[in-house]
């Protein structure tokens, strides 16, 4: 049980809270292990399969503090909750401060993008002395780096998004070659989505297809629409704005997919390939995948904002908690989530 930025994240899968007077009380087996007042609390996103009490859930709908039942896996559930006027008004502010700003928003995602992409390379140099005088790596640098600069230089959201597609297609132009263990039976030519084409692709588009679902459940736990964003355009049965925040740490996901194929953790036998030459993860694949993408989510990393740990499968709550105070006029900017190292 963890609290951030007022919100009480229950990760403990065995967690179970309930009532005591003025207070949220946290078991385990039975013996308590938090207490914290209802004055700290605004919010509470719940990973446990046991739940809390009746009490509780009454006492927060009488307080307007949300509960959020959240799946072990990151999938949304339920959310218990008083009257719903709140939502309302912070999703009209949600579209007054995105059309106002989206330009600014779409700006600082994008340059952390191309910052966290800087950063996932060079570990990758740092652990492979052989590569750290590669032209061709070297160039991909330089093009992330001018890329910083010319998203703050364009004048309309789409130009920003022009100069994504460029720096995204030259970034996986080398992305082969951070593929560092010859032993690895997998290589990656391009990029290919709809439907990917290779191993490398299948588990790239799974794994950005799961860390999505788990930014549009965070964003369900502050009241912020997912479908409403300010990067990508507006579309039915898109949670656009999820997709904007996973931006960021897109990264996360790319070092995760280079770890399972440099381990050889995935195989061969871990993929279905199909006439049309769609290539997918099969049901033994999929579960190595979810597997270890849990084990990862345990990991801690340091919030360049909180300035404190947490773990890594917190991440898209803390940020929509960020961008829900954003949005509401909290804090005066949303901080985009920045890497230092990996």
């Amino acid at each position: 049980m963890r609290k951030l930025l007022n919100t009480v994240y229950v990760t403990n899968e065995m967690a179970y809270l309930t009532l005591d007077g003025e207070n949220l009380v946290c078991k385990i087996d039975g013996e308590i292990q938090l207490r914290i007042p209802f004055e700290n609390i605004e919010n509470i996103v719940c990973f446990s399969y046991i739940g809390c009490s009746p009490a509780l859930m009454g006492k927060c709908v009488e307080k307007t503090i949300p509960i959020n039942f959240i799946s072990p896996t990151g999938k949304f559930w339920a959310k218990v909750c008083g009257e719903t006027k709140g939502n309302v008004f912070l999703r009209v502010a949600q579209i007054d401060r995105f059309r106002e700003h989206s330009l600014l928003l779409a700006q600082n995602t994008i340059a952390a993008k191309f910052s966290n992409t800087r950063q996932l390379i060079r570990r990758t140099l740092h652990d492979n002395i052989s590569l750290r005088e590669d032209s061709e790596i070297q160039k991909v640098l330089r093009i992330l780096a001018d890329g910083i600069d010319k998203v703050y230089e364009a004048k309309s959201v789409p130009e920003v998004i022009g100069i994504e597609g460029y720096c995204a297609q030259n970034y996986f132009s080398i992305f082969n070659k951070l593929i560092t263990n010859k032993k690895a039976s997998f290589e990656f030519n391009f990029r290919s989505k709809r439907p990917p084409l290779d191993p490398v692709n299948a588990v790239l588009s799974f794994v950005y297809t799961i860390y999505t679902s788990e930014f549009a459940a965070g964003l369900e736990t502050v009241g912020l629409d997912s479908y409403i964003g300010y990067c990508h355009t507006l579309r039915s049965g898109r949670v656009s704005l999820a997709c904007d925040l996973l931006e960021e740490t897109r990264c996360l996901v790319e070092r995760f997919v280079l770890t399972l194929i440099n381990l050889q953790i995935l195989n061969e036998h871990d993929f279905e390939r199909q006439i049309s030459g769609a290539v997918w993860l099969n049901n033994e694949g999929r579960k190595k995948v979810i597997s270890r993408w849990q084990e990862k989510k345990r990991s801690d990393i340091t919030h360049p904002y909180l300035k404190q740990k947490i773990p890594m499968g917190l991440l898209p709550y803390v940020q929509s908690n960020l961008l829900a105070k954003y949005v509401r006029g909290d804090i005066d900017s949303y901080p985009s989530f920045l890497l230092k190292s990996m």
